[in-house]
């Protein structure tokens, strides 16, 4: 938490400060939570989606756990960035690595598609075949977090068994189906 009180016009101190916003899939997100953050008396924050960051201004007197607080009842997980100067302790295999080593695969596994797709002399007798096998992967395995994520943001955590410790974020506008009674339903 960077802390760098700034004097108002009417006195009282302002505190810059940001947090770790997660959860959102898309802008729409984003710009829920900082509705969500700017409802507070006082406040002003931008979330930056691309970054999964908050920069949020508030009174010195609004404890952050209020902030975070708002952010959860918005249905995503917050938290006070750690230094940079901190050493990491926790037991999670890193994220980036992981997608990191999906996307190698994928794109091992996606050029000789491309490949066999875009030049005719290199077909074969049952080259479909051999682009559905090594395609396979790529959709499955490639893809799983996107998946998994568009899984839980369709369904309640009722019916996706969620942990009770993590809340589903709620669905995006962008990508939920319309809601029923249009179109004839």
């Amino acid at each position: 938490m960077s802390a760098a009180p700034i004097d108002t016009p009417s006195g009282g101190a302002i505190e810059s400060l940001s947090l770790e916003i997660g959860g959102m899939t898309c802008a729409s997100c984003a710009m829920r939570v900082e509705k969500k953050l700017n409802k507070l008396e006082g406040v002003h924050a931008t979330v930056n989606y691309a970054t999964e960051q908050a920069r949020v201004d508030a009174p010195r007197d609004l404890a952050v756990e209020d902030l975070i607080r708002a952010v959860e009842s918005a249905g995503y997980t917050a938290a006070v960035p750690r230094p940079d100067d901190e050493p990491d302790h926790s037991d999670e295999p890193d994220e980036l690595r992981t997608l990191r080593h999906r996307l190698a695969g994928s794109v091992v596994l996606s050029v000789p598609v491309i490949v066999l797709a875009m030049i005719p002399a290199l077909q074969f007798d049952a080259w479909q075949w051999l682009s559905l096998t090594l395609a396979a992967p790529v959709v499955t395995w490639g893809a799983w977090p996107f998946h998994r994520a568009a899984w839980r943001a369709a369904w309640p955590p009722a019916v996706v068994n969620l942990p009770p410790t993590r809340r589903s974020p709620p669905a995006c506008p962008a990508t939920s189906p319309p809601p029923r009674g249009i179109r004839g339903r």
